[in-house]
């Protein structure tokens, strides 16, 4: 099935909450137990202002927007973020972290895709981009 993208096409955003049970689920399927991800002592030790969500976690997320658009993960040629700032997730409650895109170009069947993160008015992710076969 071939998809349409046109330069400037926005796609649907996709908010996540991370919580301290995100963060201890994602270490156990990805083996990443740094303390920094659920030890407020460990995090504040290493001058971080809380407990941070896993930077992969966030990556991994961000990618929803595009293969939510897509329908097939398969089709995702290349991903590369920068990540910009930490996503604090507090002891209680959730944090929010909204995803969004933007198809910058398209040539030869491959669209890319310029992803945004925020956290609040933080921006926890740079230089996003997805590149993603069409047809």
């Amino acid at each position: 099935m071939s998809i349409t993208a046109q330069p400037g096409q926005l796609l649907k955003s996709v908010e996540m909450p991370l919580t301290r049970v995100t963060l201890a689920r994602y270490a156990g399927a990805s083996g990443d137990f740094n303390p920094i991800h659920y030890n407020d002592a460990a995090a504040a030790a290493l001058g971080l202002p809380g407990v941070i969500a896993h930077g992969m976690l966030t990556m991994g997320c961000g990618l929803r927007v595009v293969t939510d658009w897509i329908g097939d993960p398969a089709r995702v040629l290349t991903y590369a973020v920068r990540f910009t700032k930490p996503v604090v997730v507090p002891a209680e409650g959730e944090a929010w972290v909204v995803f969004t895109g933007t198809v910058t170009t398209v040539a030869d069947g491959v669209a890319t895709v310029s992803l945004t993160a925020t956290c609040g008015e933080d921006k926890v992710l740079g230089a996003a981009t997805a590149e993603v076969r069409l047809d």
